[in-house]
């Protein structure tokens, strides 16, 4: 039905609280990126409206350190523009705080904890390798 995957990988170590913020903050970053995934407001049957969702399903994975960090290195070969997260952000309480302390890391040693990504599918499958679907 669709070209594209939306996938989201969260390193599998991450509390609870952790992984459903990641995935809200990665979702955030592809709807930003890729605007016209969200289609119209829903309607109940009394009327009231609600906000629009994202046409598109989320195919969400978990993988362990190293597999998160060959598969941050998969999209950086491809040129893939990605939603990543980085454990040093937990310890942080706003945007530009983030973002602050995303630019103290590189490729080489960031500790990714959330990866996400919207492409063809078969390059999906091909970066998100090694990673399973999550618990």
């Amino acid at each position: 039905m669709f070209d594209t995957k939306i996938a989201l990988v969260l390193r599998e170590d991450l509390a609870a609280w952790q992984a459903l913020n990641v995935t809200a903050f990665l979702t955030s970053g592809i709807v930003a990126q890729c605007p016209e995934i969200i289609g119209e407001p829903y309607r109940d049957r009394s009327g009231t409206v609600y906000n629009p969702l994202s046409v598109q399903p989320v195919i969400v994975l978990a993988a362990d350190a190293a597999t998160m960090a060959a598969i941050h290195r998969r999209t950086l070969e491809r040129g893939l523009r990605t939603s990543l997260y980085i454990e040093e952000m937990f310890r942080t309480g706003h945007d530009a705080a983030n973002r602050a302390v995303f630019a103290d890391y590189g490729p080489e040693d960031a500790r990714v904890v959330g990866i996400g990504m919207r492409a063809d599918k078969k390059l999906v499958d091909k970066i998100t390798k090694g990673a399973r679907m999550h618990p």
